[in-house]
């Protein structure tokens, strides 16, 4: 990656193109945030329902007086805390954000990435990003440029070549409301670590998932999302066995194992996250493991939970909505 990719990156988002592009995280397919048509094309290319809002990048805290009407204390010592980083605050919008970023909402979802690449291209083009994965819709997010190239390629104008995402899971979404802080997403900074700085977060159960048809007020909160071809069932470590109805007639079935053990040989091909249980390890290479188990033939995956706390509850969240039908 060098300036010359930067600078041809950032007159194609002025000029209302699409670049992929690596953050922490995943990588995003970005467009002028500002722009209308522009971000018009993120939806078509992804086939993204509209009701799904984006999430805008920018630079630095700046950009929060041109894109919100308010930046509430505890929004601030969350920023000040977490960005760059993968956290994603959502805070009430201003008229200069289009009603198509938001779903139509009275809110806008805002961060700063934590990637040299993201940050050079915010700052050349000098513009705030509106992202999601750069994938297509609902499908498993990519976390190198290879797996951008093979779900989009010619769609997009420019992939800017990052190399493989450090954090692997999309970023933390969070809510400030009247009746105080509202975890959206579980995501790459974990619930501890904000409830360290700010106190007691909100956390909805399942069924306040988003619905199909009605707006989110935070991307990839669908019942379904991050989803491989191949069916998918979620088992503990301890009863990971597939059941008599589950089990396909060729009995091909892979697992996609959080971590290393003696009872992996019985599938016919394994994954292993972290072979030392390591959360950050497992996150970094989730959404790679289950592309390689997606392309192997087999007729289900098996994928084992991980520790409900910490980057556990984030990775929960992705196999979760992975494996709904």
């Amino acid at each position: 990656m060098n300036e010359t990719d930067i600078t041809k990156a950032a007159a194609i988002l002025r000029k209302g193109g699409l670049v992929a592009f690596p953050t922490e995280t995943v990588y995003g397919l970005g467009a002028n945030a500002l722009n209308e048509r522009a971000v018009a094309r993120v939806f078509e290319v992804k086939a993204r329902p509209r009701f799904d809002p984006l999430i805008v990048h920018v630079p630095a805290m700046l950009w929060l007086e041109r894109l919100t009407t308010g930046f509430p204390p505890l929004a601030r010592q969350l920023a000040e805390k977490f960005w760059p980083g993968p956290l994603t605050l959502v805070l009430p919008k201003s008229s200069a954000v289009p009603d198509l970023v938001t779903a139509g909402g009275p809110t806008v979802a805002i961060r700063i990435p934590d990637h040299p690449v993201a940050l050079s291209l915010l700052r050349a083009v000098e513009l705030p990003i509106a992202a999601p994965s750069a994938n297509p819709f609902g499908q498993i997010s990519p976390t190198c440029a290879a797996h951008v190239r093979e779900q989009l390629g010619p769609k997009i104008d420019l992939i800017l070549d990052g190399g493989p995402c450090r954090v692997g899971v999309e970023s933390t979404v969070l809510q400030l409301t009247p009746e105080g802080p509202l975890l959206l997403r579980p995501g790459g900074t974990t619930l501890e670590d904000i409830e360290d700085v700010i106190g007691k977060v909100q956390v909805p159960d399942g069924s306040q998932d988003g619905l199909p048809g009605a707006a989110l007020a935070s991307p990839g909160t669908l019942a379904q999302h991050y989803a491989p071809r191949t069916a998918l069932v979620v088992r503990s470590r301890e009863t990971r066995g597939v059941a008599h109805g589950e089990l396909p007639a060729s009995g091909s079935v892979g697992l996609l194992a959080f971590r290393e053990s003696d009872q992996n040989s019985q599938f016919a091909r394994v994954e292993v996250l972290s072979p030392t249980g390591d959360l950050r390890e497992a996150a970094a290479n989730l959404f790679a493991a289950l592309r390689r188990l997606d392309a192997a033939g087999l007729d289900l995956i098996v994928a084992e939970t991980f520790p409900e706390a910490g980057l556990g509850r984030a990775l929960n969240d992705r196999l979760r909505r992975a494996a709904h039908a």
